[in-house]
């Protein structure tokens, strides 16, 4: 066994399939390819393998994940109709209009979920801005760069869990999770640069991240209520939903958690305005001016 290797642990039923960050002498650290979880195990207790897409584990995963896909691209759709209607019923005619969704940055403790959180982001057409970072600097890069980027939403997310023999009582201290305090700290710098929730929208957390904190600390969506893991793709979907959703609009709670892929148990939230705005006429591109800088 190596570093790079994919693996399950046999001990869980094989229920997460993990990459092999680092070997020990007696245990690996892990990295969950689907799940924002960071754990360790007894080597003994693992399997490679060899052809992911054949387990149960990430077929299951693969169905939840398209299934949240299809209908961000359907409520897009249905979207941009909406739009469309409204604007020829208020001016009697048709108009062209352009789009401006709410920009997000995007803060990552793990680089390979970096990278497929860009990629949604630039198949759904949200102007973002992303770095690989880790999770005990956050705070620090969150400080240098909100008044440079201005985003109107701000996703703070990496890996997360709960140590080892914790007790349930335990579950209200910081302590007890490996980086929701570095979570509580980044969160705390992006509501100080801005202290409305409407005005600067804050979605953090990982796997089992100590919910209550991160939203005491100022954030509008963060997991996770039931201590659970989470998809990867949560809270890019999450930002998603609010970088489309109209600032005349509350986005829909019920709707934006359940799209989730870990659904009530894995994130939670408090109402918040859209960060979507239509604007006309549209402007003519010209060779000076080949795109809308808003």
């Amino acid at each position: 066994m190596k570093q790079g290797d994919l693996v399950v642990r046999n001990s869980y039923g094989g229920d997460v399939l993990f990459r092999v960050e680092a070997v020990r002498t007696h245990y690996a650290v892990l990295k969950g390819t689907d799940y924002r979880l960071l754990a360790d195990a007894p080597i003994p207790d693992l399997s490679v393998v060899r052809d992911p897409e054949s387990t149960s584990a990430v077929q299951q995963v693969r169905i939840k994940v398209n299934d949240s896909i299809k209908r961000m691209r359907s409520e897009r759709e249905r979207q941009v109709v909406e739009s469309e209607d409204h604007i020829r019923h208020a001016l009697q005619q048709s108009q062209p209009f352009f789009e401006v969704p709410g920009k997000v940055l995007h803060l990552d403790g793990d680089g390979n979920y970096l990278k497929k959180s860009m990629q949604l982001y630039n198949t759904m057409h949200v102007p973002s801005h992303g770095l690989y970072v880790h999770e005990s600097q956050m705070a620090d890069v969150l400080y240098r760069l909100l008044p440079q980027i201005k985003p109107d939403i701000v996703v703070i997310t990496g890996h997360d869990g709960v140590l080892k023999n914790r007790a349930s009582t335990d579950l209200y201290s910081l302590a007890s999770y490996k980086n929701s305090q570095h979570f509580v700290n980044a969160v705390r710098i992006a509501r100080e640069y801005e202290k409305n929730r409407d005005g600067l929208i804050i979605i953090a957390g990982a796997c089992q991240s100590h919910f209550e904190a991160l939203l005491q600390a100022g954030s509008n969506f963060a997991s996770s209520p039931g201590r659970i893991l989470i998809h990867a793709l949560d809270p890019v979907y999450i930002a998603i939903k609010a970088s489309y959703t109209s600032i005349k609009d509350t986005i829909n709670l019920s709707d934006v958690i359940h799209g989730t892929i870990s659904g009530i148990e894995g994130v939670g939230g408090i109402e918040t305005m859209g960060r979507f705005r239509v604007g006309l006429p549209k402007p003519k591109i010209t060779a000076d001016n080949p795109v809308l800088k808003v």
